[in-house]
Formats: structure tokens, C-alpha cells, sequence
């Protein structure tokens, strides 16, 4: 019998008629210190202490030995929804098998909860922002769809609970630069605003049914993100009916009065987050709300309100539950980092790889016929390289020289150079500049290839107050490789030893020198702890590429805005006006396809979706995924538009000679244009619609020497305002 049970230990109720009795017998200190990442225990009503900081980027975070998959910028490369969901169902198992076993030892530290503050689904507007690696690109589509299957993955689909809670950040508007985040004025159009930087969001609350979401620390337009009415009432409760929870970024909130000057002290701070949507404070700012209260600063409605919709999260997580009783609560500690996941992991970093250089077809390389390899570069024996910022520790980690030996016979020759440090002018203090130049150049010029591992890692981008970070708080100053990097690579390409590239980073490197000069160029990210395996088996011809670019790669930075200008004007695929190095939606694969013309009905109405279809075929000699890419341009449009914009996409697998037909649905709502004042209007008007595997620009079809097909529509009808 459950009768004697109070409301909110009584499983037969809802969450929602527990939460409110919950709250009801809390006193106002008891609630205010709930509302704190670090929430203490109330013995007296049996609720654990509780902290709320976790991370689950590309893997449980911080929390000891977990899978560590390719970084999210590396995710977003493989253009696969469908793995993407799986990869987070993974990392929720390895959360809840974590979680389980830590409470079992009352071990209630941070780090280790089953509320993620994961995905990352900002922008990135510009290659230089150094937490860009964490997002999913900078197309709103790719990083919507994305963040739906990773939500999806993280949450379950269990009709009562969540095997996890996924928190989408930061809201909105933030992509650098980092060194003054914490006062900088994002000033974003509001054309700008609902046509870039908010659409994922929207697909986060509105399709994922995300959990939480955080705030930035920017302000925008003036007003503070944590404590922005703006964002987290009118468009995030009233305009998209959000339920779940709110939480600031960690210390945001006292930077209302100590960096944007916009209150006067840490109560006034507190309570102007509290009124304007803020639940959960990770930080210290909110302890003062006691103070904020009886200065009559806020009203114990809205404590109540905040703390009713952190219990309604816990209490969807199964933690006022018999474990016996919840399902997820069963996930044996065996699941954390097991075969079965890392094997995965290897798989998704293959998926991300994307080739962009293949002079000659010189990759694949046939192990069979070398008898040796230069390995060489600064990232080529890096672990730090495979794992960018927000990881798990890895219990095995396989470098790129790691993966290229055990993929080959004893009889095939290794020469491990450095080559030069990855930024500085030496390995060694006292040595001479290039002091590990002469050794490379000795590798190469015993080798059948040299293998050049370059780029960058997280001590050189990632987060301002990232204690490993070397230059300007995160972001990096230029597009250019680093330190000698670029030395060493000439070196090595003097010798007559053919060179193959492989990048290491989790930006758009500006390396036009080896795009003239390389033999063939690999963008491997960061690839996880399996990524080694994952470049050799590319290497060798285990598997042929599909990945494809997720962010544009600008011949130089001279190309880009002022990192601090918010307009989109000149900025990504969608509005820029250059010729990139490498496009967006751009990778080469072993094998050939072709593509027919789109079909596509004439003419639609106003308000009706539009069905495209075609037909893909392998005309090459491999087996390979492919990667579908759907663009749409508004020919008529009455204000500025993107170009074109990527509207859909399938990863999809043929056999050589093999066909398939891939269709696609247009929304009413992806061909409606934003205008000048924020509104969504659909016009009556001419599309075209182009289906190919890529983007339909002048650079890539330069590059794979076929433009992408494409028909004609036309809407008819008068202008149709819609949701935004």
C-alpha cells in the first residue's frame, strides 16, 4: 500500500502532482539551496545532495574511464542521424551504469548525475571561435537535425522516465570571441537572430523534447542571456512552450553586476535572472536569493516555480523511485567502456573522416606492396590530438603511428619523426630552431610515403579558463598551421617521397600551400580514443571515405568579418562571398556516383510541402557510403536570403553499379524566408532545388568536376505569414 506515503514519494501519482507536494514542504532556505548545482541534502524529507554539472559531449566527461567518441565538430562530419542517436544512446548507458555505481559507493560528486549539459549547438559563424569543435557546425539544418537524434539518444524513449536529461546551450547567440564573453553585446538583427542563430534551439525544444537548456554568458541585444526575458520567457516558455528546466552557465550570473554592468550587486543579479527564467544556478549567485527575497527582490512563487520544475527533472530521472521500478536503473557497470562501445566509437570516427585531397588516386595505399612508412608531425603520436576538450579518460587510446603499425606486417619499415613541436620554435629549450626538422626529412627520404600529422589540439583552441590553453582564451588568432608546421611539411615535400596530410583540429584550417602540394589530404578532427585505427584503415583502403565538411575552409582569415560582428553577412556557405579552400558539404570518396535530375511537381501552393526524389548510382569500383545533400534557393525572394541552404540529407550505402532512389520532403516552413523584423513569411514564388553530393557552388564542382542537378518549382498563392 502506497496511502501512507506522502504525495511525493507515492509512485502511483504523476511527477507533477509530486513535484508541487515536494516543493510545498520545503522551507524558502531549503528551496533557494536546491537551486544551486551543488544541492545539499534534506534528510528530513530523504532528498540526496545532487549536483547537476555534467557533460556528455562525445562520451561521459569527466567522470573517469568512459568511451570517448570523436569530437561533436567531428559528429557533425559524418552527416548521419541515425549514428548520431545511437552514439548518444551509448553515452546514456555509459551515464546511467556510472551513476548507478557511484551512488551504490555515496559518491555524489561532480560529474557524475544523469543531467548533461550536452549537445553544444551554437553556430559556428567563424573558424576562429575556439569552442566551435564542440558544436555541429554552421548550418542550422545539420546542426538542428543533429541535435534532435542526439537528444533523442540521451533521453530514451521510455514513456515514464528519462534515461537521461540533455540540456541544449548556450541560449543564444554565442560563438566567441572568448576573452570577453563574459561582458561582450552580441548585436544580432532580428532577421539574423530566427534565421541562424535560433533554429536549433527551436528543433531542441520543439521535436527532441529537450530537458534543460543553459544560458549563455554573452549578453544579447543589451540584455543579459541567463536573465533574459526575452530568451527564456517570451520565446522559450510563451513562443515554443518549453517545460523543462533553465540553468545559467557556471559563474554567469555574477557577471550582471561585475562584467555587463547591468545590476548593481549579487542580489539584485539573482533576482533579475530568477524573474526572467533562470531555475538553476551553476555557480555561487543564487545563494543570495534569501537575501533577494527579503529585500523583496522576488517572490516565493517564483522560487517556487524554479524549484518545481528541478524536482519534475529529477523525479522524470527515477531518483525519488525504487530502483527496482525503473528501468534504466538496471545498467550494469560492465556497460561503462565495454568492447561492444568502443568498437562503435572506431566506426563513428571512420564516419567522420573526410578526404579532400586525392592527387593521382595515390590513397588508398596498398600495405602490401610498402616496405615503409614516415610517420610524421606533432599530432602524429598525440593523445591529446585524438580527444579535443570535454572527455571522458579513455582506458585505451590509439595515436595515428599506433594505427598505422598495427595495420601493417613486421616486414614493413616504421619511421617515427616529430618533426617539429606543434606550436613552439623547438622540442628541446636550449636547441636550435627546427631541431627535430633534420630527423623528419631523414624519415621521408627512407620512405615509400611519408604521413604528415598536423594541425592543431585543445591546448591551442577550446575554452577561455581552459587551464591547457596556450593563445587568446581559446580562440585562435589566425587559420594559419601553427608554429613550424608549415616548415616542416615543405621540408618533407622536397623530398621525392609522396606525402599524404593528415589534420588534426576541430576548426577550418587555411592551408592553401598543401592543397597544392600534398599527394592527398585527410581531415580526421578529433577523432577519439579509437581514431588511430580509424585513419590507418582509411589509409589502407579498408573502408572508402564519406564524410563531409561541416563548416567552410577559408583560403585565409583575411576572408573573414570581424570575429566581433554578429551579422551573417559574408559569413558561412550562406551568405559568403568568396571562393572557399574547401566548401562546406564538400569530401571525396574511392568510388564514383551520379546523380539524375531532380524530380520535383512543378508547381505547389502556398503552404504545401514539395516531395523531391532521384536516383543515385555507384559508377565507381568500391563500395562506399554516400552522403545525399538536398539545397534550396529562393529565387524570388523580397529580401536578403541565403544563397542557397541545405534543406535535407541521407547517408545512404551503395554497392558498385548498385541504385537507389532517395526522396526527400521540402517543408512549407524550409521555404518560407525571414524578413527584416523577425517575421516567417512564405512567398509566392520560383525554387530551385538541387540534390547532389554536395553543395551546388562553383568551388565543389571545381573540385569533383561535376556540378549538382537541380529542377525548377514554383509556389503560387499570396504570401502566407507561419511560425518562425
Amino acid at each position: 500500500m502506497t496511502t501512507n506515503l506522502p504525495h511525493y514519494l507515492n509512485e502511483e501519482l504523476s511527477f507533477e502532482e509530486r513535484a508541487g507536494d515536494l516543493v510545498s514542504r520545503l522551507t524558502l532556505e531549503e528551496k533557494i539551496s536546491q537551486m544551486q548545482y551543488e544541492s545539499p541534502a534534506i534528510e528530513r524529507l530523504e532528498i540526496p545532495s545532487y549536483n547537476w554539472w555534467s557533460e556528455a559531449l562525445h562520451g561521459v566527461a569527466r567522470a573517469g574511464v568512459a568511451t570517448v567518441f570523436p569530437q561533436a565538430i567531428g559528429i557533425a562530419a559524418t552527416f548521419d542521424e541515425r549514428l548520431v542517436q545511437k552514439m548518444a544512446d551509448l553515452i546514456s548507458t555509459e551515464g546511467r551504469a556510472k551513476y548507478h555505481e557511484y551512488q551504490r559507493k555515496g559518491d555524489h560528486d561532480i560529474f557524475k548525475g544523469l543531467t548533461f549539459w550536452s549537445p553544444t549547438i551554437n553556430i559556428f559563424r567563424d573558424p576562429r571561435w575556439g569552442r566551435g569543435q564542440e558544436t555541429y557546425g554552421e548550418d542550422p539544418c545539420l546542426t538542428s537535425r543533429l541535435c534532435v537524434s542526439f537528444i533523442r539518444g540521451i533521453q530514451g524513449n521510455h514513456s515514464k522516465y528519462l534515461k537521461a536529461a540533455a540540456c541544449a546551450k548556450h541560449f543564444a547567440a554565442y560563438s566567441g570571441p572568448e576573452d570577453g564573453r563574459h561582458s561582450f553585446n552580441a548585436e544580432v538583427s532580428q532577421k539574423d537572430l530566427w534565421e541562424t542563430y535560433l533554429p536549433a534551439f527551436e528543433a531542441a525544444v520543439c521535436e527532441a523534447g529537450v530537458e534543460g537548456v543553459m544560458g549563455a554568458y554573452n549578453r544579447l541585444n543589451g540584455e543579459p542571456c541567463c536573465g533574459s526575458r526575452t530568451l527564456l520567457v517570451e520565446i522559450l516558455r510563451d513562443e515554443w512552450g518549453f517545460k523543462g528546466y533553465t540553468t545559467s552557465d557556471c559563474w554567469a550570473i555574477k557577471d550582471f553586476h561585475e562584467a555587463h554592468r547591468v545590476t548593481q550587486n549579487i542580489e539584485e543579479s539573482s533576482a533579475l535572472a530568477l524573474k526572467n527564467g533562470c531555475d538553476l544556478n551553476c555557480g555561487c549567485a543564487f545563494a543570495s536569493l534569501v537575501k533577494a527575497y527579503r529585500a523583496g527582490l522576488v517572490t516565493e512563487q517564483q522560487i517556487d516555480g524554479a524549484v518545481y520544475r528541478l524536482m519534475l527533472t529529477r523525479m522524470r530521472l527515477g531518483m525519488f523511485d525504487k530502483a527496482e521500478h525503473v528501468p534504466y536503473a538496471s545498467i550494469p557497470y560492465e556497460k561503462n567502456d565495454c568492447e561492444e562501445h568502443r568498437e562503435f566509437s572506431e566506426q563513428t570516427a571512420e564516419k567522420s573522416l573526410v578526404l579532400l585531397r586525392n592527387r593521382n588516386g595515390i590513397l588508398p595505399l596498398d600495405r602490401e606492396r610498402l616496405r615503409s612508412i614516415a610517420v610524421i608531425g606533432p599530432n602524429a603520436d598525440s593523445r591529446t590530438a585524438l580527444l579535443g576538450n570535454y572527455f571522458g579518460t579513455p582506458s585505451e587510446s590509439v595515436t595515428v603511428l599506433e594505427g598505422i603499425r598495427r595495420s601493417v606486417g613486421p616486414e614493413t619499415r616504421i619511421y617515427y619523426a616529430e618533426g617539429c613541436h606543434l606550436y613552439q620554435n623547438s622540442m628541446i629549450h636550449l636547441s636550435w630552431k627546427n631541431d627535430r626538422l633534420a630527423e623528419a626529412v631523414s624519415a621521408a627520404e627512407r620512405a615509400d610515403v611519408a604521413i604528415v600529422c598536423l594541425g592543431l589540439d585543445a591546448s591551442l583552441e577550446g575554452e577561455e579558463g581552459d587551464t591547457s590553453n596556450e593563445f587568446s582564451s581559446g580562440d585562435r588568432q589566425n587559420l594559419k598551421l601553427p608554429g613550424n608546421q608549415e616548415t616542416l611539411l615543405e621540408a618533407v615535400r622536397a623530398t621525392v617521397t609522396p606525402v599524404v596530410v593528415v589534420l588534426m583540429s576541430g576548426s577550418a584550417l587555411a592551408v592553401s600551400w598543401a592543397d597544392e602540394h600534398a599527394d592527398a589530404i585527410l581531415q580526421a578532427w578529433y577523432p577519439g580514443s579509437q581514431g588511430g585505427r580509424a585513419v590507418a584503415s582509411l589509409l589502407f583502403g579498408d573502408f572508402s571515405p564519406a564524410g563531409r565538411l561541416p563548416v567552410t575552409f577559408y583560403r585565409s582569415d583575411d576572408d573573414l568579418p570581424d570575429f566581433k560582428d554578429y551579422s551573417m553577412e559574408n559569413r558561412t556557405y550562406r551568405f559568403f562571398h568568396g571562393t572557399p579552400l574547401y566548401p562546406f558539404g564538400y569530401g571525396l570518396s574511392y568510388t564514383t556516383f551520379s546523380y539524375e535530375q531532380p524530380v520535383v511537381e512543378k508547381e505547389i501552393s502556398v503552404g504545401s510541402d514539395a516531395e523531391v526524389t532521384s536516383w543515385v548510382r555507384n559508377t565507381g569500383t568500391r563500395e562506399s557510403d554516400e552522403v545525399v545533400q538536398v539545397y534550396l534557393r529562393d529565387l524570388k525572394a523580397s529580401v536578403r536570403v541565403p544563397r542557397y541552404q541545405l534543406v535535407g540529407f541521407q547517408r545512404i550505402h551503395l554497392k558498385p553499379g548498385e541504385k537507389a532512389q532517395v526522396k526527400f520532403i521540402i517543408s512549407a516552413r524550409q521555404m518560407a524566408l525571414i524578413d527584416n523584423s523577425g517575421n516567417c513569411i512564405l512567398e509566392p514564388g520560383e525554387f530551385r532545388v538541387f540534390v547532389g553530393g554536395s553543395q551546388p557552388d562553383e568551388r565543389s564542382a571545381e573540385l569533383l568536376g561535376e556540378a549538382v542537378p537541380s529542377a525548377v518549382f514554383t509556389a503560387t498563392g499570396s504570401p502566407l505569414k507561419m511560425r518562425r
